[in-house]
């Protein structure tokens, strides 16, 4: 039986965990039906039974991976996240690949599709920053968040079409952000006043409780962020076919996509998704800090598009 420390909301989930989650917003009074559970328990039979062959095991809507020196996690069907902590395991660690990779799976078992990436909202509506690791997507989020513009979800972003016009409406993860020291420091914020993701990590975790959405909002835009050899900032509309391209490389974890079975939904879902936004690629110089310049270009970008959508 799971022994509860608490109710938490997150992805428009409830979420009923037998692990403490400070980083997620607590449900009081709770009375409503929990769409997670998050329990302990031993899974070293469990994996070793498996075979090991690689480091994710995916089958019958269950998918199983160990961290090294950390945990190994169980999710399945979408419902419950099982963790079997290793010996001496960081609790931060083992909370961060819960809020993450676990999470992002819990999702697409779901079927809402979670992308890599932030979320921003503007003018009512929410826009997506998607690319590779280190490509610079947290921190444009916080040079928005600088500019008065709340955060809606940083590091996966959760896609629903979950509504009779098959709309694309991004659901509010947690108030808070991950950024490293360096952007910290390039956005004159000091690291003094924040924790690190784990032990000797210099990668900070940051609330943004003041300046954080709670309420879903339609998607409709999404920059990729590419770092170039460029001296200065370009940004290019994709077509259609790099777009889903893009929108597959940038789902949370994609390389389960096949091994769950899930790539006609991710295509049909993709499609829908294509259909309502405007897709950019957003090529910053590797050298220097781009990030102000980059908000502004996305600000007259995001302009334009509501020119035009006026004078129809």
């Amino acid at each position: 039986m799971i022994r509860i420390k608490g109710v938490y909301k997150a992805f428009g989930l409830t979420i009923c965990s037998d692990i403490h989650l400070p980083e997620l917003p607590v449900v009081e009074n709770h009375q409503m039906k929990e769409d997670i559970f998050i329990q302990k328990a031993d899974l070293t039979a469990l994996w070793n039974e498996t075979g090991i062959n690689g480091r994710f095991i995916a089958k019958n809507n269950q998918v199983i991976f160990k961290v090294q020196d950390t945990a190994i996690f169980c999710i399945e069907k979408g419902t419950k996240i099982i963790v079997s902590a290793l010996q001496d395991a960081s609790e931060d660690k083992i909370r961060l690949f819960i809020l993450g990779t676990c999470m992002g799976i819990i999702l697409m078992q779901r079927g809402t599709l979670p992308l890599h990436g932030s979320t921003i909202a503007v003018n009512g509506k929410a826009y997506a920053f998607i690319g590779e690791s280190g490509a610079g997507k947290s921190t444009v989020a916080s040079a928005f968040i600088k500019e008065g513009y709340p955060l809606l979800t940083d590091d996966v972003i959760a896609v629903s079409l979950a509504n009779d016009e098959r709309i694309p409406y991004v659901i509010p993860s947690y108030p808070q952000q991950k950024l490293w020291l360096e952007s910290l420091e390039q956005l004159s914020m000091d690291a003094d006043g924040y924790n690190p993701l784990f032990e000797r990590e210099t990668k900070y975790a940051i609330p943004v409780c003041s300046a954080y959405c709670s309420e879903q909002l339609p998607l409709a835009g999404i920059f990729e962020l590419v770092k170039t050899e460029n001296e200065s900032v370009e940004i290019c509309e994709l077509n259609k076919l790099k777009q889903f391209q893009k929108l597959y490389a940038h789902t949370f974890r994609h390389l389960l996509i096949p091994r769950l079975g899930l790539l006609e939904w991710h295509f049909n879902s993709a499609a829908e998704i294509l259909k309502h936004l405007n897709f950019y690629q957003i090529k910053r110089p590797v050298k220097g800090f781009t990030a102000h310049i980059i908000v502004s270009n996305i600000l007259q970008h995001i302009r334009m598009g509501e020119e035009r959508w006026n004078r129809f």
